[in-house]
């Protein structure tokens, strides 16, 4: 049965809507000037297969045929991906009203440096791949880790993302790091460094913020949160963007499941967080932090 409804009336108020929005906002509508998810989506799904062309490119992929889809597919996504900088910078510098020759030249410079970086950004996720082969004892083959683990599903997505975040495209890394955020629940964003051989350990729940910096082969387990202790705001009240506020984690920390690290603390070499610790100062190198044993007398390590 037809729910009867009043299609007109409510296009009007929609239209009205976003009549309303656009006034309060100082925007014009002339057309799409955002990046589609959708592409952008369809595009990391190429990437992640010419990385990974045997492994996560089409199952009818042959050896002797790599090279060629590699390339093929590489064309198709930097196309994608270019079409998509050109909105992103149009719409960043639209009150500047940039000319379309110079728009598209930007755009083209940011895709020739992100492809350039991609065999570089392969040897870091190999690196990644053997952090979780090595670290769970549970893992039977590397192809399995890249197949099946949420934390190295993650890692591709954030590895492609902070190269975009760096080039100047912070719109298009946040969606191609919120893709693998609902597909594994590890929040990471675009912007925090992170190194070498990094591993999440089942993954679900762990949060990364921007400013944080975290060094080679350190581990994290569930539910870890790198986050911001305060947030500092300018002088008309409105919050300040992209100061340093998260920690810094240095190279073979471990920070196991449900801990809570916040602000610009620094966690030193090898040191070992507990679980379900609530931390917001300094830990020196080698340092270890747990929750208090009352039952057993022991305080804090």
């Amino acid at each position: 049965m037809s729910p009867n409804l009043d299609l007109a009336a409510i296009v009007r108020g929609l239209h009205a809507a976003r009549d309303d929005w656009r006034t309060a906002h100082h925007r014009d509508a002339r057309g799409r000037e955002l990046p589609s998810p959708q592409v952008i989506e369809q595009m990391v799904e190429q990437l992640k297969g010419a990385l990974f062309p045997m492994r996560l490119g089409p199952p009818q992929l042959r050896s002797d045929s790599e090279d060629f889809y590699v390339g093929h597919t590489l064309d198709a996504a930097m196309l994608a991906l270019q079409g998509q900088a050109v909105l992103e910078l149009g719409h960043a510098g639209r009150e500047a009203r940039l000319p379309e020759p110079q728009l598209l030249e930007r755009a083209a410079r940011v895709v020739r440096e992100f492809a350039q970086a991609l065999p570089e950004i392969r040897r870091l996720l190999d690196t990644d791949v053997m952090a979780a082969w090595q670290g769970d004892p549970a893992a039977r083959s590397v192809d399995e880790v890249l197949l099946c683990y949420p934390g190295v599903l993650a890692m591709i997505h954030h590895r492609l993302a902070h190269k975009l975040y760096a080039l100047g495209l912070p719109l298009l890394a946040r969606i191609v790091a919120e893709i693998a955020h609902s597909r594994t629940g590890i929040d990471i964003h675009p912007g925090a460094t992170i190194g070498r051989g990094f591993f999440i350990d089942h993954g679900t729940g762990v949060v990364i913020g921007e400013t944080a910096v975290i060094g080679e082969r350190v581990r994290l387990y569930q539910n870890v949160t790198l986050g911001a202790k305060r947030f500092p705001v300018n002088d008309d009240g409105t919050l300040a963007k992209g100061q340093p506020r998260h920690p810094i984690l240095e190279d073979d920390v471990v920070i196991y499941a449900g801990a809570t690290v916040l602000g610009r603390v620094t966690i030193g070499k090898g040191a070992v967080i507990g679980g379900n610790v609530w931390l917001t100062h300094d830990v020196p190198a080698g340092g270890s932090v747990s929750q208090a044993r009352t039952s057993e007398g022991h305080g804090v390590a």
